[in-house]
C-alpha cells in the first residue's frame, strides 16, 4: 500500500493526502486526476540506465504524507499504466487516451513518470482532446529531448519533441538546458524548430525578470498549457536516482521556487509530469521526494474551486 502516512485525524485542520485521496473513476471539473506512467522502455532504447518504471509508486510513498492544504482538493489516483514486449508506441497511446478523457471533462492532468518519453504520450493526450487548440510545454530539463529517431530504434525517451515536431508546429520553452548535455546539432534542431530555451547557467536571482518574461511570452501565444520536469535537471547531490546525473544542474533553491510557482499560479496549466526518477539507484528516495514535493506545489497552488 504507497498511500499511507501519519494520521494526527481526521478533521480537515489534520488531514494529510494518503486520508483524501481517492480511487474513484469519475471525472469531475477541476479533479486532480493521476496516473503513474510504469514505462521506461523510452530510456532503454535511448541506451540510459532502466529502472524509472518503477518510479510512479516511489513517487505515490513520498506524496502520501503532505498535508491538505485546502479542504476542496480533489486527488484520483487511476493506477498505472505499463508496457508490454518492450512496444512504447502502444502504451504510450494507452497514456495518450486516458490523458485525453480527463482533460476533456475539464479536469487536471497528473502523471508521475517512467522515463521522459512520457513527454509525447502526455501532450498527444492533451491533443487528441482539443485538436484545434494552440498547447504550450514548458520543459524543465538538461536536455531538448529533440533527437531524430534511429531507423530501427524508433521513439525513445530522448525524441518526444522531433516527434511533435513532425505533425505541427511547436510552441515550447525549455528550462535549464546544459551546454555539455546537447550537442551543437540538437541546438540547431531546437532553432530550426523553434523551440525556445533558458540555459541552466541563466537560472540566477538578478535573472528573474527574465526568466517571467519567457514564461508569460510563451503563454501569451498558446491556449493551454502543459509542464513537464526532467528530474535530470537537478544536481546529482539532491537528484542521484536519474538515468543521466548532472553534477552541474540546478537546485530547487529559493530562485528555483519563485519561478516554478510562476509557472503553477498560470491559468491556462492544465497538464503536468515528472519523469526519470530510478528507485535503484534513488539514495536515500532523494529524487523521489524532489519529484513528489514539485508535484505537491501544483496541489497547493491551484485551488480553483
Amino acid at each position: 500500500m504507497v498511500w499511507t502516512g501519519r494520521n494526527d485525524g481526521d478533521d480537515a485542520l489534520h488531514q494529510r493526502l494518503f486520508q483524501m485521496i481517492s480511487f474513484d473513476k469519475e471525472i469531475s471539473p477541476n479533479d486532480f486526476i493521476l496516473h503513474g506512467f510504469a514505462v521506461d522502455e523510452g530510456v532503454r532504447r535511448n541506451k540510459g540506465r532502466t529502472g524509472a518504471k518503477d518510479a510512479p509508486d516511489s513517487i505515490r510513498r513520498n506524496m502520501a504524507n503532505f498535508p491538505v492544504v485546502y479542504s476542496n482538493l480533489i486527488l484520483k489516483d487511476f493506477g498505472n499504466l505499463f508496457c508490454e514486449n518492450q512496444d512504447l508506441e502502444t502504451a504510450q497511446q494507452k497514456l495518450a487516451d486516458a490523458v485525453a478523457e480527463v482533460v476533456v471533462k475539464s479536469a487536471r492532468s497528473l502523471v508521475l513518470g517512467g522515463g521522459h518519453e512520457v513527454t509525447f504520450a502526455h501532450y498527444r493526450g492533451l491533443k487528441k482532446a482539443f485538436p484545434e487548440k494552440r498547447i504550450g510545454i514548458i520543459n524543465i530539463d538538461a536536455h531538448f529531448d529533440n533527437r531524430m529517431p534511429e531507423e530501427g530504434v524508433g521513439a525513445t525517451s530522448g525524441t518526444g519533441f522531433w516527434q511533435i515536431a513532425q505533425d505541427e508546429k511547436i510552441h515550447s520553452l525549455h528550462i535549464g538546458i546544459q551546454r555539455n548535455s546537447n550537442t551543437l546539432k540538437l541546438f540547431d534542431t531546437a532553432h530550426q524548430f523553434g523551440m525556445k530555451y533558458i540555459l541552466a547557467d541563466e537560472l540566477f536571482y538578478e535573472n528573474l525578470p527574465f526568466i517571467y518574461e519567457q514564461i508569460d511570452r510563451l503563454s501569451e501565444k498558446i491556449d493551454l498549457l502543459y509542464l513537464t520536469v526532467c528530474m535530470d535537471v537537478f544536481n546529482a547531490a539532491v537528484a542521484p536516482g536519474v538515468s543521466a546525473t548532472a553534477y552541474n544542474g540546478i537546485f530547487a533553491d529559493p530562485v528555483f521556487m519563485l519561478w516554478y510557482r510562476h509557472i503553477l499560479r498560470n491559468e491556462k496549466l492544465i497538464a503536468l509530469d515528472v519523469a526519470e526518477v530510478n528507485p535503484s539507484l534513488d539514495t536515500g528516495e532523494k529524487t523521489a521526494r524532489l519529484a513528489a514535493s514539485l508535484v505537491n506545489e501544483w496541489l497547493m497552488y491551484s485551488d480553483k474551486n
